[in-house]
């Protein structure tokens, strides 16, 4: 998996882990019920695209792949590989 999908994927999770701190914040009175509604339904938003974002980055990634193109003829003198 690449780096870019690592993070975006890291990302999601961190957002759906804020969302699970929501009723705490509420409990606190830090947050009035309106207010955690409104917050939740953008973090669950965000986490969904950074999850499709990361599923993509991590699916471009992975059909890239190794392409070895041959230089001079792939014998003595080995291949060289684009990625």
């Amino acid at each position: 998996m690449s780096r870019p999908s690592k993070v975006t994927g890291g990302l999601a999770a961190l957002a759906c882990a804020a969302c699970c701190t929501l009723p705490l914040f509420i409990a606190a009175g830090v947050l009035t019920g309106a207010g955690a509604a409104l917050l939740r339904q953008t973090l669950l938003a965000v986490a969904a695209g950074l999850t499709v974002a990361a599923l993509v980055l991590g699916w471009l990634h992975s059909r890239r792949g190794n392409r070895c193109v041959a230089a001079g003829g792939c014998g003595r003198t080995g291949c060289a590989c684009v990625h």
